[in-house]
Protein backbone atom coordinates (compact mmCIF):
# COMPACT_ATOMS: atom_id res chain seq x y z
CA UNK A 1 0.00 0.00 0.00
CA UNK A 2 2.94 2.42 0.85
CA UNK A 3 5.26 1.45 -2.09
CA UNK A 4 2.31 2.18 -4.25
CA UNK A 5 0.94 5.55 -2.57
CA UNK A 6 4.89 6.98 -3.04
CA UNK A 7 4.94 6.45 -6.44
CA UNK A 8 1.93 7.55 -7.44
CA UNK A 9 2.35 10.71 -5.57
CA UNK A 10 4.57 10.92 -8.29
CA UNK A 11 2.44 11.01 -11.00
CA UNK A 12 3.29 7.89 -12.12
CA UNK A 13 -0.12 5.28 -12.67
CA UNK A 14 -0.20 2.17 -10.75
CA UNK A 15 -1.29 -1.34 -10.94
CA UNK A 16 -1.52 -4.27 -8.38
CA UNK A 17 -0.95 -7.78 -8.97
CA UNK A 18 -2.14 -10.04 -6.46
CA UNK A 19 -0.53 -13.94 -6.94
CA UNK A 20 -3.21 -16.72 -5.84
CA UNK A 21 -0.79 -19.37 -4.48
CA UNK A 22 -3.42 -20.92 -1.73
CA UNK A 23 -1.38 -20.66 0.99
CA UNK A 24 -2.59 -17.38 2.26
CA UNK A 25 -4.33 -16.64 5.35
CA UNK A 26 -6.86 -13.89 4.31
CA UNK A 27 -9.76 -14.47 2.37
CA UNK A 28 -10.39 -17.87 3.58
CA UNK A 29 -9.85 -18.51 6.93
CA UNK A 30 -11.23 -15.69 7.98
CA UNK A 31 -14.05 -15.71 6.45
CA UNK A 32 -15.06 -19.21 7.63
CA UNK A 33 -14.47 -18.66 11.39
CA UNK A 34 -17.35 -17.17 13.09
CA UNK A 35 -14.97 -15.30 15.85
CA UNK A 36 -15.77 -12.16 16.67
CA UNK A 37 -13.38 -9.71 14.62
CA UNK A 38 -12.13 -6.02 15.79
CA UNK A 39 -11.59 -5.97 12.00
CA UNK A 40 -13.78 -6.82 9.05
CA UNK A 41 -13.64 -9.62 7.55
CA UNK A 42 -11.93 -8.90 3.93
CA UNK A 43 -9.23 -9.67 1.33
CA UNK A 44 -6.55 -7.16 2.25
CA UNK A 45 -5.40 -7.08 -1.86
CA UNK A 46 -8.67 -5.76 -2.40
CA UNK A 47 -8.79 -3.50 0.02
CA UNK A 48 -6.02 -1.87 -0.72
CA UNK A 49 -6.27 -1.58 -3.98
CA UNK A 50 -10.07 0.27 -3.06
CA UNK A 51 -8.26 2.51 -0.80
CA UNK A 52 -5.62 3.44 -3.53
CA UNK A 53 -8.15 3.74 -6.28
CA UNK A 54 -6.39 1.49 -8.25
CA UNK A 55 -7.04 -1.71 -10.72
CA UNK A 56 -5.74 -4.89 -8.97
CA UNK A 57 -5.05 -8.15 -11.27
CA UNK A 58 -5.58 -11.50 -9.37
CA UNK A 59 -3.37 -14.29 -10.74
CA UNK A 60 -4.09 -17.79 -9.62
CA UNK A 61 -0.47 -19.45 -9.56
CA UNK A 62 -1.84 -22.28 -7.72
CA UNK A 63 -0.35 -25.31 -10.13
CA UNK A 64 3.08 -22.88 -11.32
CA UNK A 65 3.46 -22.72 -7.39
CA UNK A 66 3.96 -26.21 -6.68
CA UNK A 67 7.54 -26.76 -7.84
CA UNK A 68 8.50 -23.25 -5.64
CA UNK A 69 7.08 -25.07 -2.63
CA UNK A 70 8.50 -28.44 -3.46
CA UNK A 71 11.84 -27.49 -4.81
CA UNK A 72 12.91 -24.93 -4.06
CA UNK A 73 16.63 -23.63 -5.48
CA UNK A 74 17.44 -21.28 -2.11
CA UNK A 75 15.89 -23.63 0.35
CA UNK A 76 13.29 -22.91 3.54
CA UNK A 77 13.03 -20.43 6.13
CA UNK A 78 12.53 -21.38 9.48
CA UNK A 79 9.56 -23.84 8.54
CA UNK A 80 7.85 -24.81 4.77
CA UNK A 81 8.46 -21.10 3.50
CA UNK A 82 10.63 -21.27 0.68
CA UNK A 83 10.71 -16.88 1.02
CA UNK A 84 13.19 -16.46 -1.38
CA UNK A 85 12.21 -18.61 -4.39
CA UNK A 86 8.58 -17.14 -3.74
CA UNK A 87 9.78 -13.78 -4.34
CA UNK A 88 12.13 -14.40 -7.87
CA UNK A 89 9.21 -16.28 -8.60
CA UNK A 90 6.13 -13.45 -7.97
CA UNK A 91 8.58 -10.96 -10.03
CA UNK A 92 9.42 -13.19 -12.86
CA UNK A 93 5.98 -13.95 -13.01
CA UNK A 94 5.10 -9.77 -13.16
CA UNK A 95 7.20 -9.66 -16.11
CA UNK A 96 6.45 -11.96 -17.93
CA UNK A 97 2.62 -10.95 -17.51
CA UNK A 98 3.58 -7.69 -18.81
CA UNK A 99 5.78 -8.55 -21.56
CA UNK A 100 3.07 -10.83 -22.79
CA UNK A 101 -0.09 -9.55 -21.95
CA UNK A 102 -1.33 -13.37 -20.92
CA UNK A 103 -4.48 -13.40 -18.84
CA UNK A 104 -5.37 -9.82 -20.07
CA UNK A 105 -2.81 -8.10 -18.11
CA UNK A 106 -0.96 -5.65 -19.90
CA UNK A 107 0.19 -5.61 -23.52
CA UNK A 108 3.74 -5.84 -24.57
CA UNK A 109 6.15 -3.19 -22.90
CA UNK A 110 3.20 -1.17 -21.22
CA UNK A 111 4.61 -1.14 -18.22
CA UNK A 112 7.71 1.05 -17.47
CA UNK A 113 8.84 -0.60 -13.89
CA UNK A 114 7.95 -3.16 -11.07
CA UNK A 115 7.92 -2.14 -7.55
CA UNK A 116 7.45 -3.81 -4.76
CA UNK A 117 7.02 -3.25 -0.53
CA UNK A 118 9.98 -4.88 0.46
CA UNK A 119 12.20 -3.10 3.01
CA UNK A 120 15.96 -4.26 3.70
CA UNK A 121 16.10 -6.13 6.44
CA UNK A 122 12.67 -6.95 7.11
CA UNK A 123 12.64 -10.79 6.42
CA UNK A 124 15.49 -12.30 7.59
CA UNK A 125 15.35 -14.56 4.43
CA UNK A 126 14.40 -13.04 1.45
CA UNK A 127 14.78 -9.30 2.33
CA UNK A 128 18.08 -8.70 3.20
CA UNK A 129 21.10 -6.76 1.11
CA UNK A 130 22.45 -9.56 -0.11
CA UNK A 131 18.98 -10.90 -1.41
CA UNK A 132 17.84 -7.43 -2.89
CA UNK A 133 20.23 -8.19 -6.04
CA UNK A 134 19.10 -12.47 -6.00
CA UNK A 135 15.69 -11.03 -6.33
CA UNK A 136 16.07 -8.85 -9.12
CA UNK A 137 18.50 -11.02 -11.02
CA UNK A 138 17.01 -14.42 -10.64
CA UNK A 139 13.39 -12.71 -11.64
CA UNK A 140 14.53 -10.97 -14.86
CA UNK A 141 13.43 -7.98 -13.75
CA UNK A 142 16.81 -6.01 -12.95
CA UNK A 143 17.35 -2.88 -12.67
CA UNK A 144 13.55 -2.28 -13.28
CA UNK A 145 12.91 -3.65 -10.16
CA UNK A 146 12.23 -0.37 -7.70
CA UNK A 147 11.39 -0.87 -4.15
CA UNK A 148 10.30 2.60 -2.52
CA UNK A 149 10.69 2.04 0.97
CA UNK A 150 14.57 1.06 0.49
CA UNK A 151 15.32 2.80 -1.88
CA UNK A 152 17.91 5.39 -1.28
CA UNK A 153 19.81 2.36 0.62
CA UNK A 154 20.20 0.56 -2.79
CA UNK A 155 21.63 1.54 -5.68
CA UNK A 156 20.04 3.55 -8.34
CA UNK A 157 17.76 1.75 -10.52
CA UNK A 158 16.74 2.47 -14.09
CA UNK A 159 13.76 4.36 -13.14
CA UNK A 160 15.79 6.85 -10.83
CA UNK A 161 19.03 7.29 -13.07
CA UNK A 162 16.45 8.47 -15.87
CA UNK A 163 14.28 10.76 -14.22
CA UNK A 164 11.16 8.14 -14.17
CA UNK A 165 10.71 9.17 -10.12
CA UNK A 166 12.60 11.40 -8.03
CA UNK A 167 15.54 9.38 -5.77
CA UNK A 168 15.17 12.02 -3.29
CA UNK A 169 11.36 11.36 -2.40
CA UNK A 170 12.14 7.62 -1.83
CA UNK A 171 12.55 6.08 1.53
CA UNK A 172 15.35 4.70 3.50
CA UNK A 173 13.79 2.18 5.72
CA UNK A 174 15.47 -0.72 6.84
CA UNK A 175 15.04 -3.46 9.84
CA UNK A 176 11.69 -4.95 11.42
CA UNK A 177 10.64 -1.81 13.29
CA UNK A 178 7.37 -0.90 11.19
CA UNK A 179 7.19 2.44 13.05
CA UNK A 180 8.77 4.13 10.23
CA UNK A 181 5.86 2.48 8.04
CA UNK A 182 3.28 3.23 9.85
CA UNK A 183 4.50 6.89 10.64
CA UNK A 184 4.36 7.82 6.47
CA UNK A 185 1.16 5.68 6.23
CA UNK A 186 -0.60 8.14 9.09
CA UNK A 187 1.24 10.75 7.21
CA UNK A 188 -0.76 10.01 4.38
CA UNK A 189 -3.75 9.72 5.33
CA UNK A 190 -4.35 6.36 6.00
CA UNK A 191 -6.27 5.60 9.03
CA UNK A 192 -6.16 1.71 8.98
CA UNK A 193 -3.73 -0.91 7.30
CA UNK A 194 -3.56 -4.62 7.32
CA UNK A 195 -0.94 -6.53 9.74
CA UNK A 196 2.60 -5.72 9.31
CA UNK A 197 4.53 -8.11 10.88
CA UNK A 198 4.30 -11.53 9.91
CA UNK A 199 2.96 -11.49 6.20
CA UNK A 200 0.05 -14.12 5.44
CA UNK A 201 1.61 -16.70 4.09
CA UNK A 202 0.76 -20.10 6.49
CA UNK A 203 3.80 -21.88 5.04
CA UNK A 204 5.99 -19.74 7.67
CA UNK A 205 3.57 -21.00 10.38
CA UNK A 206 4.79 -23.89 12.25
CA UNK A 207 1.76 -25.51 13.12
CA UNK A 208 0.71 -25.15 9.74
CA UNK A 209 4.11 -26.57 8.16
CA UNK A 210 3.53 -29.35 10.64
CA UNK A 211 0.33 -30.35 9.34
CA UNK A 212 1.65 -30.56 5.88
CA UNK A 213 4.66 -32.58 6.45
CA UNK A 214 2.57 -34.44 8.29
CA UNK A 215 -0.08 -34.89 4.96
CA UNK A 216 2.85 -35.74 2.97
CA UNK A 217 4.44 -38.08 5.34
CA UNK A 218 1.11 -40.02 5.42
CA UNK A 219 0.75 -40.11 1.63
CA UNK A 220 4.36 -41.21 0.70
CA UNK A 221 4.34 -38.01 -1.73
CA UNK A 222 4.98 -34.56 -1.63
CA UNK A 223 2.06 -33.71 -4.28
CA UNK A 224 -0.82 -31.55 -2.83
CA UNK A 225 -4.24 -30.48 -4.43
CA UNK A 226 -5.98 -26.89 -3.40
CA UNK A 227 -8.31 -28.84 -1.72
CA UNK A 228 -5.69 -30.22 0.94
CA UNK A 229 -3.88 -26.91 1.08
CA UNK A 230 -7.63 -25.23 2.57
CA UNK A 231 -8.31 -28.09 4.78
CA UNK A 232 -4.88 -27.80 6.26
CA UNK A 233 -6.00 -24.44 7.73
CA UNK A 234 -9.15 -25.91 9.20
CA UNK A 235 -10.04 -27.84 12.21
CA UNK A 236 -8.59 -29.97 14.85
CA UNK A 237 -6.05 -32.40 13.22
CA UNK A 238 -5.87 -35.75 14.78
CA UNK A 239 -3.66 -38.47 13.81
CA UNK A 240 -4.31 -41.64 16.21
CA UNK A 241 -2.19 -43.89 14.07
CA UNK A 242 -0.33 -43.01 10.30
CA UNK A 243 -2.93 -44.69 8.01
CA UNK A 244 -5.76 -42.46 8.88
CA UNK A 245 -6.60 -38.68 10.34
CA UNK A 246 -9.25 -36.97 11.59
CA UNK A 247 -10.49 -33.65 11.18
CA UNK A 248 -12.89 -32.26 13.68
CA UNK A 249 -14.38 -29.27 13.13
CA UNK A 250 -13.89 -26.30 16.27
CA UNK A 251 -16.70 -23.97 15.91
CA UNK A 252 -19.97 -23.56 13.88
CA UNK A 253 -18.50 -22.01 10.69
CA UNK A 254 -15.84 -24.84 10.58
CA UNK A 255 -18.34 -27.30 10.63
CA UNK A 256 -20.26 -25.32 7.80
CA UNK A 257 -16.85 -25.40 5.70
CA UNK A 258 -16.24 -29.21 6.19
CA UNK A 259 -19.94 -30.28 5.32
CA UNK A 260 -18.91 -29.16 1.52
CA UNK A 261 -16.33 -32.20 1.77
CA UNK A 262 -18.50 -35.01 2.99
CA UNK A 263 -18.40 -36.62 -0.30
CA UNK A 264 -14.99 -37.02 -0.62
CA UNK A 265 -14.34 -38.05 3.35
CA UNK A 266 -15.76 -41.07 5.72
CA UNK A 267 -17.65 -38.44 7.91
CA UNK A 268 -18.74 -38.27 11.34
CA UNK A 269 -21.14 -36.44 13.85
CA UNK A 270 -23.14 -36.84 16.91
CA UNK A 271 -26.62 -36.98 17.14
CA UNK A 272 -27.65 -36.94 20.66
CA UNK A 273 -25.53 -34.38 21.32
CA UNK A 274 -24.46 -30.94 19.90
CA UNK A 275 -21.03 -31.05 18.44
CA UNK A 276 -18.64 -31.02 15.93
CA UNK A 277 -18.18 -32.76 12.21
CA UNK A 278 -15.39 -34.67 12.17
CA UNK A 279 -13.71 -35.95 8.39
CA UNK A 280 -11.44 -39.16 8.30
CA UNK A 281 -8.53 -38.66 5.53
CA UNK A 282 -7.04 -42.19 5.45
CA UNK A 283 -8.71 -46.03 5.46
CA UNK A 284 -10.31 -46.76 9.04
CA UNK A 285 -10.73 -50.08 10.19
CA UNK A 286 -13.91 -50.61 11.93
CA UNK A 287 -11.74 -50.29 15.16
CA UNK A 288 -10.70 -46.92 14.21
CA UNK A 289 -14.18 -45.65 13.35
CA UNK A 290 -14.82 -46.89 17.33
CA UNK A 291 -11.95 -45.03 18.49
CA UNK A 292 -12.92 -41.93 16.22
CA UNK A 293 -16.40 -41.80 17.39
CA UNK A 294 -15.07 -41.97 20.60
CA UNK A 295 -12.65 -38.94 20.33
CA UNK A 296 -15.70 -36.78 18.33
CA UNK A 297 -17.80 -37.61 21.48
CA UNK A 298 -15.42 -36.31 23.58
CA UNK A 299 -15.10 -32.54 21.77
CA UNK A 300 -19.32 -33.20 21.50
CA UNK A 301 -21.68 -31.24 24.81
CA UNK A 302 -21.56 -35.20 25.78
CA UNK A 303 -17.66 -35.40 26.82
CA UNK A 304 -18.97 -36.01 30.28
CA UNK A 305 -21.84 -38.68 29.32
CA UNK A 306 -21.97 -42.02 29.65
CA UNK A 307 -22.87 -42.58 25.80
CA UNK A 308 -22.66 -40.82 22.99
CA UNK A 309 -24.91 -41.39 19.62
CA UNK A 310 -22.49 -40.97 16.90
CA UNK A 311 -23.46 -41.25 13.18
CA UNK A 312 -20.87 -42.65 10.29
CA UNK A 313 -21.31 -41.98 6.44
CA UNK A 314 -18.76 -44.38 4.68
CA UNK A 315 -17.50 -43.14 0.82
CA UNK A 316 -19.34 -46.33 0.42
CA UNK A 317 -22.91 -44.87 0.85
CA UNK A 318 -23.25 -46.88 3.56
CA UNK A 319 -23.70 -45.78 6.75
CA UNK A 320 -24.31 -46.55 11.00
CA UNK A 321 -25.14 -44.82 14.30
CA UNK A 322 -22.52 -46.68 17.23
CA UNK A 323 -23.13 -45.55 20.89
CA UNK A 324 -20.17 -45.21 22.71
CA UNK A 325 -18.75 -43.55 25.64
CA UNK A 326 -16.74 -40.75 25.07
CA UNK A 327 -12.86 -40.86 25.26
CA UNK A 328 -11.06 -39.27 28.45
CA UNK A 329 -9.68 -36.22 27.90
CA UNK A 330 -5.61 -37.75 29.01
CA UNK A 331 -6.45 -40.97 26.96
CA UNK A 332 -6.04 -38.32 23.47
CA UNK A 333 -2.38 -38.50 23.67
CA UNK A 334 -0.74 -35.46 22.58
CA UNK A 335 1.52 -36.84 20.32
CA UNK A 336 -2.05 -37.71 18.26
CA UNK A 337 -2.38 -33.50 17.80
CA UNK A 338 -0.58 -32.80 14.08
CA UNK A 339 0.85 -29.15 14.64
CA UNK A 340 0.01 -28.51 18.25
Amino acid sequence: MLAARVIMDQGVEVEGVNFFTGFCVEGHTHAIREKKRIKPKRNNALWVAEQLGIKLHIIDVIEEYKDVLLNPKHGYGANLNPCLDCKVFMVKKAVALGLTGEGGFMTRHSFDFIITGEVIGQRPMSQRKDTMPVIASESGADDLLLRPLCARLLPATRPEREGWVDREALYDFNGRNRKPQIALARSLGFSDWSQPAGGCCFLTDIQYSAKLADLWEARGSREYELDDVMLLKVGRHIRPAPHFKLIVGRELGENRYLEGYRNTFTSLYPTSHNGPLCLIDGEPTAADLILAARVLARYSQGKTSDSVTVHIDRLDGTSEELAVVPLPAQEIQQSWHVGA
